[in-house]
């Protein structure tokens, strides 16, 4: 799908919100800490007490939630009305009568609304900008409410040249219609989980214990990020030397950077002076 300045759209778009939905039925303390663990970590701060995050794409809401247990101010919006019903779902089971908990639906694609948000103090979108369908506007509109300062972290698929643009396809494919997505599931879940159980076996591993450590990394389903990588589409990527080029020229530094396995995620830390 190709999403317009507006946030309009085309209806070839991978259901982002229908796959957090069903996410948040095994969400668990466990996986909270670990989402926290992980802000923590990359942004490498114990607590966000006296500072404002806003989460661009928020998903399920789970950055969200670990960012506010973390003591920060949070903004969220999303794109996706169900994502965005997630998110609030989250704030009415753990903060129902917090204020200091905003949660809106908007584009990070409109100017207009990016620019009529405060600036916080971090700034986070992770793996949804390539999403948008215009991911040099959504770079460019995300670091808009940074503050002086203030830190942006963004996500983006490792630009991996033709495997990309094969990726690209069979995205688009599961869009297409119910007999692609039909299609793709049965053709890739078995694939990934046959592939993972060898790699397992071949290294003396115990399959649980490596699924285990999936959910340690970002507190995240290894299900349900399957679904999402098949589905996701709009689909776009760049090289990390792009990004960091890009930024510069809008005189943010890069201040941590760290590097995707394969087709995965280029972490990136940019600080506002």
């Amino acid at each position: 799908m190709i999403v317009d300045s507006k946030g309009s759209s085309s209806d070839r778009r991978f259901k982002f919100g229908k796959n957090w939905s069903r996410f948040l039925k095994v969400l668990n303390e466990h996986r909270i800490h670990e989402a926290e663990k992980s802000l923590q970590t990359m942004l490498a701060i114990g607590r966000l007490e006296g500072k404002s995050f806003l989460d661009i794409g928020s998903g399920s809401g789970l950055f969200s939630l670990a960012a506010k247990r973390l003591g920060a101010q949070v903004y969220s919006f999303d794109y996706d009305p169900q994502s965005v019903a997630c998110t609030q779902e989250l704030k009415r089971l753990f903060y129902p009568r917090d204020d200091l908990w905003t949660i809106r639906q908007g584009s990070v694609l409109d100017l207009e609304f990016m620019k009529s948000l405060r600036k916080f103090d971090i700034v986070y979108s992770w793996g949804v900008l390539h999403h948008t369908g215009n991911l040099w506007l959504a770079l460019a509109n995300a670091a808009v409410p940074v503050a002086e300062k203030g830190l942006l972290f963004v996500a983006i698929y490792n630009d991996q040249g033709f495997r990309s643009r094969i990726w690209k396809r069979i995205k688009k494919l599961y869009v297409s219609s119910r007999l692609g997505r039909i299609f793709v599931l049965s053709a890739f879940l078995p694939a990934f989980f046959i592939e993972g159980l060898f790699h397992d076996i071949s290294r003396g591993k115990n399959p649980v214990h490596r699924y285990r450590e999936y959910q340690q990394q970002r507190g995240m389903s290894v299900l349900y990020d399957w679904i999402d990588w098949l589905g996701g589409y709009p689909f776009e990527v760049a090289t990390p030397d792009r990004i960091v080029d890009f930024y510069c020229q809008k005189s943010l530094a890069l201040k941590k950077f760290v590097p995707a396995r394969g087709l995965g995620n280029n972490q990136f830390i940019f600080e506002k002076p």
